[in-house]
């Protein structure tokens, strides 16, 4: 049996969900959210709490049983507190500022990188060396991130690059002499 599937969803307040089908829309103070469950679960409305349960025994029926009940979950985060990234730039002359929409970024190339933000995606760059990434999609916003971080990767000799907060980067040792 599912662990996680096992537990119902807690709706807190300010947040409603409605269901119909195998549709669940869930609205908060940040916005509106909805998901699609397979024919393999049951989604219901309990008590203030979304429960998901799985129609059959089959391994495909538990698979499902689990991550559905995880996106509703990530749908009620979004909602209430919504979902961020920090990414910081370490380099020599690297900065990053924001122009109305768009994202740019002088990472020693011989031009400045422009990026687009989509739509439901806020960035923001309360330092040069310092990119917020936030939203109420949590795959989105990490999405975004990565994009921005692709750009340039931090690389294991000088750390140089575009890194995750809280990610740490393997060092590796220069030449010999």
């Amino acid at each position: 049996m599912s662990r996680i599937g096992k537990k119902p969803v807690e709706l807190v307040k300010g947040v409603s969900a409605t269901i119909s089908g195998q549709t669940i829309e869930v609205k908060g103070p940040k916005g509106t959210r909805s998901f699609t469950a397979t024919d393999d679960v049951t989604l219901s409305l309990e008590n203030d709490a979304v429960k998901v349960s799985p129609r059959g025994t089959s391994k495909r029926a538990r698979q499902q049983w689990g991550m559905a009940r995880s996106m509703v979950e990530n749908l009620v985060i979004g909602v209430t507190t919504g979902f961020k990234k920090e990414l910081e730039i370490q380099g020599v002359g690297y900065r990053a500022a924001m122009a109305g929409n768009v994202l740019k970024l002088s990472l020693g190339y011989s031009h400045e990188v422009n990026f687009d933000v989509p739509k439901g995606v806020t960035v923001a760059v309360p330092k040069q060396t310092e990119i917020v990434v936030e939203g109420i999609d949590q795959q989105l916003v990490g999405q975004v991130a990565a994009n921005i971080r692709e750009w340039r990767q931090p690389e294991p000799y000088k750390g140089k690059g575009i890194r995750y907060k809280d990610e740490y980067i393997f060092r590796k040792e220069g030449k010999k002499k």
